[in-house]
């Protein structure tokens, strides 16, 4: 398993607009190859001191942190297919994400442990 992961921060009275994105998004990964697609609205994500979720996306007043991750069978199937899916008409179809994606933070991770 290869995981593409993320940590962003959405206005909080943007939830129902969030939340119909990430249905849609959700959608068109896993039609690409997305084994899984997992999203997360923060409830407990307290401010740290020198390192936090929220001082990692500069999360400002009344907004709420979300995290999420798109599993996929390997990197090879994962690189080809978010090439696929980013170039997907549908993706465009979607509009304007509703919160600063110049905040968010993503990566790739290799599987160590699945218990």
């Amino acid at each position: 398993m290869y995981v593409m992961s993320f940590v962003a921060a959405v206005p909080t009275d943007q939830k129902d607009a969030y939340l119909a994105h990430c249905k849609m998004a959700a959608e068109i990964f896993k039609s690409h190859g997305a084994t899984r697609v997992v999203e997360l609205w923060g409830d407990m994500v307290p401010e740290g001191e020198k390192t936090s979720f929220p001082m990692a996306v500069a999360a400002e007043e009344g907004e709420t942190v979300v995290t999420g991750w798109q599993e996929w069978p390997d990197k090879a199937t994962c690189d080809a297919s978010m090439e696929k899916a980013m170039r997907d008409p549908r993706l465009a179809d979607m509009g304007s994400m509703p919160f600063d994606a110049a905040r968010m933070i993503y990566g790739g991770f290799q599987t160590l442990v699945d218990v």
